[in-house]
């Protein structure tokens, strides 16, 4: 379907970023990591600098291997290739599997202190 008055080929096209990419074609229609689950606050860095265009790895992926030169979580590099989080995570998965990224999940409560210690600084706070 067209926006009346603009062709089929313009409805495609984005005046600044050129020609639109639906995020499931870049998945390949998939919806899930191969592997993984990827908080959106678990730490990216990629495993190489010098990664070649390989079978089964597109623009996004290569993209995200460059941006995690320097440590990323998982919605920064949504933010920054402007792609869905759902997307990143599928693409995220193709690279971990190839070992191309190393995925830091964060930590669980288990390893934190109790709440007495929060509430103890609190009131230690709130007395000042």
């Amino acid at each position: 379907m067209t926006v009346q008055g603009e062709s089929a080929e313009h409805q495609w096209v984005d005046d600044h970023a050129g020609p639109v990419v639906r995020p499931y074609a870049v998945t390949r229609g998939r919806a899930r990591p191969v592997t993984g689950t990827f908080d959106l606050i678990s730490l990216v860095t990629a495993t190489r600098a010098d990664v070649t265009p390989e079978v089964g790895l597109g623009p996004e992926h290569l993209a995200i291997v460059g941006l995690c030169q320097r440590i990323q979580s998982v919605a920064e590099i949504a933010a920054h290739l402007d792609l869905p989080v759902g997307t990143i995570r599928v693409l995220l998965g193709d690279l971990a599997a190839r070992s191309l990224v190393q995925v830091r999940e964060p930590q669980t409560t288990a390893g934190l202190p109790d709440n007495s210690i929060f509430e103890a600084v609190i009131n230690g706070l709130r007395a000042l």
